[in-house]
């Protein structure tokens, strides 16, 4: 790989990371790139979940505000993400994803307007059944295939938990990146990884990560929500023209 190319993906990791802990749609940027870049499609999903796992460890050093008390949660709910991540990872490497790419448009859309809602009612809590089964689910989407599945996961969170929208961004953030992290690894394992791209995606994605939750924290009252709603419309439309016109 060319000195450019490092540079080109750092340069895409960077504004991915700032991307995925905004809106949640760090792949969107990241994935057409590695493709770009003139990676297979299945080397480029791989490497870009390789390297998502910096965002993660970004964004828990750039949420450390919004992340203060919040540790027992993390350890309640961060399990089952992780355990739905490993799910989609093996799901990936021995099944096609025709079937999730038909999907996804119509679970991203949806959660997208759960996001514009205004919240009704008390909160779910993160104890009930239905609200963590719907977690696992989302964690398995993100081990698989991705695209925009943390916006799927801060609407469900947005359902189970009270507090600020940046709050709940940042417990997003750390629990998409468990489930990212164990993806990664069975990747890393089994899986076709580009090391030579994932280097510097990967550092670009830990800058990205850090800076995100600092933009994140200064948008005003629900725009967060409402921001992270549009891009996913926008990617729900994208995606479904993708899958049913192809």
């Amino acid at each position: 790989m060319i000195v450019g190319e490092v540079f080109g993906l750092l340069g895409v990791g960077l504004a991915a990371g700032v991307v995925s802990t905004v809106v949640s749609l760090a792949s969107i940027v990241s994935y057409p790139a590695l493709l770009a870049f003139g990676l297979p499609p299945l080397t480029a999903n791989v490497t870009n979940t390789v390297a998502l796992l910096f965002t993660g460890i970004g964004a828990a050093f750039g949420s450390r505000p919004e992340l203060t008390g919040q540790a027992p949660r993390v350890f309640r709910l961060g399990w089952l993400t992780a355990l739905g991540g490993a799910t989609g990872a093996g799901l990936l490497l021995v099944t096609p994803s025709e079937t999730f790419e038909q999907i996804a448009p119509w679970l991203i859309g949806g959660a997208s307007l759960l996001l514009v809602r205004p919240p009704r009612g008390e909160p779910h809590g993160d104890r009930g059944l239905l609200m963590r089964f719907a977690l696992f689910a989302v964690a398995i989407y993100v081990g698989y295939f991705g695209a925009a599945g943390g916006i799927l996961m801060l609407a469900v969170l947005s359902s189970m938990l009270g507090g600020g929208p940046a709050k709940i961004n940042a417990l997003k953030n750390v629990l998409s990146g468990l489930a990212n992290a164990v993806a990664a690894l069975g990747f890393a394992v089994f899986g076709p990884v580009d090391w030579a791209a994932a280097a510097p995606l990967a550092v670009g994605f830990l800058l990205g990560g850090w800076l995100g939750p600092k933009i994140a924290r200064r948008l005003p009252g629900q725009s967060l929500r409402y921001l992270a709603a549009a891009c996913g419309l926008a990617v729900a439309i994208k995606l479904g023209y993708d899958a049913y016109t192809t």
